[in-house]
């Protein structure tokens, strides 16, 4: 049995690092140098998509994609969901307004979410610690929206595991561990 799981969030949130850290394959990523505002962050971006796959012992198989994080490749955004099982949205907390963020990438994908599962990993709180989970709670509840959202470290594959398993018992919950 196979699945897909799409990663979405903005530049810099993790999204190539996630993938990488739990995928049992090198990760496929179409990374361009960056030539606008996003090269103050990072010299490199994702400019179509990153790939990775999780293999399970009981032969259940997770193709794993990255979405490009810019809004000028949302075009890509659509053509990844297609197919997928549910998303996992990074946020950066050391980005200017991450709630402004996690807001317009719920909104974007708002018609993928309606049928299929989210759960949300705040990263780099380590950098800037507010806002902190209640915080981000607020915001859904405001958006009216319960979703799981942790705290992550993009490279520890422990963390992306944990926000994988919190998506599929959302999905499913009575899934056995």
């Amino acid at each position: 049995m196979e699945h897909k799981i799409i990663f979405t969030g903005p530049v810099g949130a993790g999204k190539t690092t996630a993938i990488s850290s739990i995928s049992d394959i090198p990760v496929v990523n179409t990374e361009a140098n960056a030539t606008d505002e996003v090269k103050l962050r990072k010299s490199n971006t994702t400019v179509a998509m990153d790939y990775g796959v999780l293999n399970l012992d009981n032969g259940v198989k997770f193709h794993l994609y990255g979405t490009p994080g810019q809004e000028r490749f949302s075009f890509m955004w659509d053509i990844l969901t297609v197919g997928g099982l549910g998303l996992v949205l990074m946020i950066d907390n050391a980005r200017e307004d991450p709630l402004a963020d996690l807001e317009f990438f719920l909104n974007a994908f708002k018609p993928f979410i309606e049928n299929n599962a989210v759960v949300i990993g705040v990263a780099r709180m380590d950098v800037n610690s507010r806002p902190g989970l209640y915080t981000f709670h607020k915001k859904l509840r405001d958006m009216d929206m319960s979703v799981p959202i942790f705290e992550v470290d993009a490279r520890n594959r422990k963390d992306i595991k944990f926000l994988l398993l919190s998506l599929l018992a959302t999905l499913d919950p009575g899934l056995k561990r």
